[in-house]
């Protein structure tokens, strides 16, 4: 039988291949800038640009999406190809795709830093780059679809399975988390506001990590793996009983991040439910690809590919199980927070994402360049130095993080917090910080010695950018009539379409069931009489603390734990957020909670504090603000701001918008008068008394019992 002759696109895959390296090199260097910050925080060199709230969203952005993104992308683009055997779709939209992908990066880097961010976790960037994102992911749809239904095999493979499931449901997540009120052209309004906010943002955020950092990958594994070993996989079986499972119980798992909070508790328990339940086809994927290499022992000791393989697999197996671990609430009281939840994310980042990618390429490049790897003991070196900068940074967080949360729950006899100043617990991890930073810079040492390494392998040797291939059409592919040919699965796997349809209904099942009662039961978000709206100033306040990436280190809820009471006040109630567009709950404490701040300091106090942390605050890690003293308000966005928030929902009287900025001069010139009588001498017009207008607002709708809040935080 006549055999069709095509060849493989592998200048998409190299191309994709260098931007990984390239963006891991700066995201990684970013993030250990970051890290630095937090034991000497004039490591941001006195830039307004380069402080941690601003870069830390740069950090994940670049990790997440610029290297773990292209990784993604460089990965389908080989397997893809040579599991449908037929080249990609379209060479213009594989092209589209990837300068598109590079260019939304490129915008992140510059907006972030400026302080253009929507503050959602892992979807700061604001909305003009969110349509970019939806263009360019719909293009990458059309173009793996398009070769899908192109293919020259007649049954989609089980990493086929996940990169659909990748497709839809980050297309799914993307929109509903996107929906934002523009007010300028890089200035929005979440739709959401207060508890609903943060069910979609950690609906999102959750998944964002279970469909962008973990099933694609699944996919690259059940692909790579079994290349590399030589063998296949382990139990078609159970890659189907891990996929449906996996996909259908991960959507569902979101409220774990918002456990103790003033979210429904109904919607708690499920989220906890179902992350007990999570390990089971997590650590199904786990098995199924370490029995793959059954009998290949022998090889995994000479190849480099396999151990970075086997120490991918290892660190999402521990993943797996810790996620499911810290949702427990008796273990999430103590952990939320702090940094232990650093070290668990960094575990699955640094093991699972980066070095299945690490094995990936090694093996990847020298074949599309028909050559071989320029230094196997380079490769033996990232391995280690990669291998100990996990340990290094790991280890260290995990010891942080218990320290913060005992050190946080600890009373003495006489019944009084242990450590009622937070600053005792900061100055106390900071030696853990060290390491840490010592562990980043050895895993970002591997990472650049990968770069050389894979460098001159390139340079010696040229790309096979056509390579060429032959296979039977499709229509002439024999059909086997076999019992096992007449499987359910077997049958749904040569029907892409419906694949995807399937998909698709099923990990919308769990969104809808957590969200719609949250959404349309008004009970479940009870409104409060005494809280208002921000007043104009408190609002432009509100929206520089968002610029500046305050959320990155100070939370704003209360949690009903007797400790968090006697350190900040009352716990936090749903109807103190309904004006929130968007929730600010945060989600580490690097800095203490600030919900119950207003009013326990003065202007004059709160002033000298975003200045000079360490005059108020002897040891403090944050950061100078002294820009805030010198610019600006921009009070011509005013009107425009009131105006979306009535529209969200915000009872703001009618026409108020016209004379919000007299209000807010009123209230400014207050401020400033209030700070001339401590020897303060600053104009109503800077952006530092609005952020001290709202620092004075947080909490004080709902009147604290001022007994409970000690004097010194």
């Amino acid at each position: 039988m006549q055999l069709e002759k095509f060849t493989y696109d592998n200048k998409i895959v190299r191309n994709f291949g260098i931007a990984t390296l390239v963006w891991g090199i700066i995201g990684m260097t970013v993030g250990l800038l970051a890290a630095m910050q937090l034991f000497k925080p004039a490591m941001n060199m006195g830039n307004q640009y380069t402080t941690f709230g601003r870069i830390r969203p740069l950090h994940t952005n670049a990790v997440i999406f610029a290297f773990v993104g292209n990784a993604i992308f460089m990965g389908v683009y080989y397997s893809l190809q040579r599991l449908l055997k037929a080249r990609m779709f379209s060479d213009i939209l594989s092209k589209i795709h990837f300068w598109g992908w590079q260019l939304i990066i490129v915008s992140a880097v510059i907006t972030l830093p400026l302080g253009f961010t929507t503050s959602h976790e892992y979807a700061e960037l604001e909305w003009p780059i969110d349509i970019a994102i939806t263009i360019i992911w719909v293009v990458f749809g059309v173009n793996m679809f398009g070769t899908i239904f192109t293919r020259r095999e007649r049954h989609l493979y089980v990493a086929i399975w996940f990169y659909i499931a990748t497709f839809v449901t980050i297309a799914v997540l993307h929109i509903v988390n996107s929906f934002e009120l523009p007010i300028s052209f890089m200035k929005s309004y979440y739709v959401y506001a207060g508890v609903q906010d943060a069910l979609v943002q950690w609906w999102y955020g959750h998944n964002a990590v279970a469909f962008f950092l973990t099933t694609p990958y699944l996919g690259m594994m059940y692909y790579f793996l079994p290349k590399m070993a030589g063998r296949p996989v382990y139990s078609y079986k159970l890659s189907i009983l891990h996929f449906w499972s996996l996909i259908f119980i991960y959507i569902w798992a979101g409220p774990h991040h918002l456990l103790y909070t003033s979210l429904p508790g109904w919607a708690q328990s499920l989220g906890v439910a179902f992350s007990i339940m999570l390990i089971a086809p997590s650590w199904g994927g786990m098995i199924n690809g370490l029995l793959t290499l059954r009998g290949a022992w022998d090889k995994v000791r000479d190849d480099v590919t396999l151990k970075f393989m086997v120490v991918a697999l290892t660190a999402y197996g521990m993943a797996t199980f810790e996620g499911p671990m810290l949702s427990l609430k008796q273990i999430n009281g103590v952990a939320h927070f702090t940094d232990w939840i650093v070290a668990h994310v960094h575990v699955g980042a640094l093991g699972w994402n980066g070095f299945l990618t690490f094995g990936v390429m090694y093996w990847l490049i020298p074949r599309i360049y028909k050559t071989q790897l320029y230094s196997k003991k380079l490769a033996g070196f990232h391995f280690w130095i990669g291998t100990l900068g996990i340990l290094f940074y790991a280890v260290p967080m995990y010891w942080a993080g218990f320290t913060q949360g005992l050190m946080w729950k600890e009373f003495t006899p006489e019944g009084l917090l242990k450590y009622p100043n937070f600053l005792a617990t900061t100055l106390q991890i900071i030696p853990m910080h060290v390491l840490r930073s010592i562990g980043g810079a050895f895993y970002l040492t591997g990472v650049i010695v990968m770069t050389y390494n894979l460098a001159k392998t390139m340079l010696g040797s040229k790309l096979v950018a056509n390579e060429p291939a032959e296979a039977m059409a499709l229509e002439k592919v024999i059909v086997d009539d076999s019992p096992a040919d007449k499987a359910w699965h077997r049958v749904l796997e040569r029907k892409p379409m419906k694949f995807m349809v399937f998909s698709l209904i099923i990990i919308l099942i769990g969104g809808m069931v957590e969200m719609m009662p949250t959404f349309t039961i008004q009970s479940n978000v009870p409104t409060i009489a005494s809280v208002k709206p921000y007043s104009a100033l408190e609002l432009q306040g509100r929206d520089l603390y968002i610029r500046e990436g305050c959320v990155n280190c100070h939370s704003q809820t209360v949690r009903p734990f007797r400790s968090e009471t006697e350190r900040y006040g009352e716990y936090s109630k749903a109807g103190e957020f309904v004006y929130d567009h968007p929730f600010l709950w945060g989600s580490k404490r690097t800095g203490p909670d600030l919900h119950r701040i207003g009013g326990k300091y003065s202007d004059a106090w709160h002033f000298n504090h975003l200045l000079d942390p360490t005059s108020m605050s002897p040891g403090s890690i944050m950061p100078p603000y002294p820009w805030l003293a010198e610019q600006k308000l921009d009070i011509s966005t005013t009107q425009a701001k009131i105006r979306a928030m009535q529209s969200l929902g915000v009872p703001y009287p009618e026409g108020y918008d016209s004379k919000a900025n007299e209000d807010l001069k009123v209230q400014a010139d207050k401020i400033a008068s209030d700070l001339s009588q401590n020897n303060i001498k600053v104009k109503s017009d800077r952006e530092i008394v609005a952020i001290i207008a709202y620092l004075q607002r947080l909490g004080t709708d709902i009147k604290a019992n001022k007994e409970t809040i000690p004097s010194n935080q």
